[in-house]
């Protein structure tokens, strides 16, 4: 930080030394942007036109999103005090921290996961405690569990994975709740849940019943094709929530965003075949990928993950050179969005060569 950058105020300085969240790339009109696991598909029309008609801009939002918690409640078999709208799953994930964990508490997750758990647990003012990932990129959950101390708050579960798109199991899952104290609590986030098609993947909604000390977020940002309207929601216990709701900023998820939920709620059958499409062509993507010679973890979210080490920065110059906009994470490797069909296209006549190019005995590269 450069002389004119130091405020002229009192600030903390953990907070002055975190990095700011950077949102992935954008591409130009002749690059596919693949850098920020967004939905390729079009909104619908219906969608397009529920969100049009909530038109009342001079109008503040129900700040409870009452009609949309009722929609979610109804699904999931809970009240609606059970369910907490908020604009995304990480602003109900930073409000979930807020309300459980300050200084001199702990947060445990899984790294390398999603790139702003480590700044939300430090805006809460509290530590991260970050345990590495299993060599085929999956959580390590009996290692979280040992990482649990008398200073743990929260533990953080991402399934399937970002940027990994690795899954946790029921028998995993299970197994982590059982070795955890029960007044610990553990997010399930599941942000792409909808695109995994493993039949043993975790799902947290029925398994709610069980742990009372469980809250699960999901959005509609990513299976739905809602990023820029910003809505997502929780599923827990209603003292959990009710505790959450008391960090929120009031008024923050907006009336065009609780219409397009609805309004995808409603579309959810054609919705779910563009999620089915999208499902297709990752799987076609990774066994193109593998047969290249790429070692690879098999992805269940809407993204791949190419573990190139210190080659992640070389690598993805190589792609944007290309016009394929990826997410680089030196030094661990680079995510890849599942995009247009010609996006696929392009990326694998590019990662032959790549992968041919990376040296003898690299992780990722096959032997042989």
């Amino acid at each position: 930080m450069s002389p004119s950058d130091q405020p002229s105020v009192r600030l903390r300085p953990e907070i002055l030394a975190l990095p700011a969240y950077k949102q992935g790339k954008p591409a130009d009109q002749n690059a596919f942007k693949l850098s920020s696991n967004e939905n390729p598909f079009e909104p619908l029309p219906g969608v397009v036109a529920a969100v049009a008609a909530a038109n009342e801009f001079n109008r503040y939002p129900d700040a409870s999103a009452l009609a949309l918690r009722e929609a979610l409640a109804a699904r999931y078999g809970v009240s609606t005090d059970e369910v907490h709208i908020g604009s995304g799953s990480v602003a109900l994930l930073a409000q979930l921290l807020l309300a459980a964990a300050g200084p001199g508490d702990e947060v445990v997750y899984s790294w390398r996961s999603f790139e702003a758990y480590p700044g939300l647990v430090t805006v809460a003012g509290a530590t991260s405690v970050q345990v590495p990932n299993r060599p085929d990129h999956g959580h390590d959950l009996p290692a979280m569990a040992r990482a649990v101390t008398d200073n743990t708050r929260v533990a953080i579960v991402c399934t399937p994975n970002n940027p990994t798109g690795s899954i946790v199991t029921v028998a995993e899952f299970e197994a982590f709740m059982a070795a955890v104290p029960s007044d610990l609590l553990v997010v399930l986030d599941e942000a792409y849940a909808e695109f995994a098609t493993a039949t043993d993947v975790v799902a947290g909604a029925p398994l709610l019943s069980r742990y009372p000390n469980l809250v699960v977020l999901r959005t509609f940002s990513k299976a739905y094709g809602l990023a820029a309207l910003r809505v997502g929601y929780a599923i827990g216990p209603s003292a959990i929530l009710n505790a959450a709701r008391s960090t929120a900023i009031p008024l923050s998820v907006t009336a065009q965003a609780i219409a397009g939920a609805l309004a995808s709620l409603e579309a959810e059958v054609e919705l779910l075949a563009r999620v089915r499409v999208i499902a297709d062509r990752r799987a076609a993507l990774w066994q193109a990928l593998t047969d290249q010679g790429w070692v690879i973890p098999e992805p269940q979210g809407n993204f791949i993950w190419l573990p190139t080490g210190e080659e992640t920065t070389d690598v993805a110059a190589r792609l944007n050179e290309a016009g394929l906009v990826v997410r680089p994470f030196q030094p661990d490797g680079i995510r890849i969005s599942v995009g247009e069909e010609e996006a696929v296209e392009k990326l694998l006549r590019i990662t032959k060569e790549i992968v041919e190019n990376l040296p003898i005995g690299h992780a990722a590269r096959r032997v042989g």
